[in-house]
């Protein structure tokens, strides 16, 4: 069975982690190239979801490839990189995870 992949920044990947999403973690736009080229070869990828960022970071071979392959799907993940204060975050967190798993789930600290 293929499964759904995230690639994206420490920061987002909770989020997508909580939606039970297999995520994996890039720092710069030069890790995420090297980890998509990674995941374009697995196997298991049925979908794989790239933060915009890093997406628009990819050179051109690597663009014509993901367009003449039939899976992995790839797609952009829509990120927001400068984020305000800490419930702004979390806000946009929550919404994150409401698109993923279809309902909200709130977090509290203990």
């Amino acid at each position: 069975m293929y499964k759904v992949v995230v690639l994206t920044d420490p920061d987002t990947a909770y989020g997508f982690r909580l939606a039970g999403v297999d995520v994996h973690e890039a720092d710069d736009p030069a890790e995420a190239r090297h980890e998509i080229n990674r995941l374009l070869e697995d196997e298991n990828t049925g979908i794989l979801a790239v933060n915009e960022g890093f997406l628009a970071a990819i050179d051109e071979r690597v663009r014509q490839r993901i367009e003449a392959t039939y899976r992995p799907i790839v797609v952009s993940l829509p990120v927001k990189e400068k984020l305000g204060a800490i419930g702004e975050r979390r806000a946009f967190l929550a919404r994150l995870v409401h698109r993923a798993v279809g309902f909200d789930v709130t977090l509290r600290k203990e």
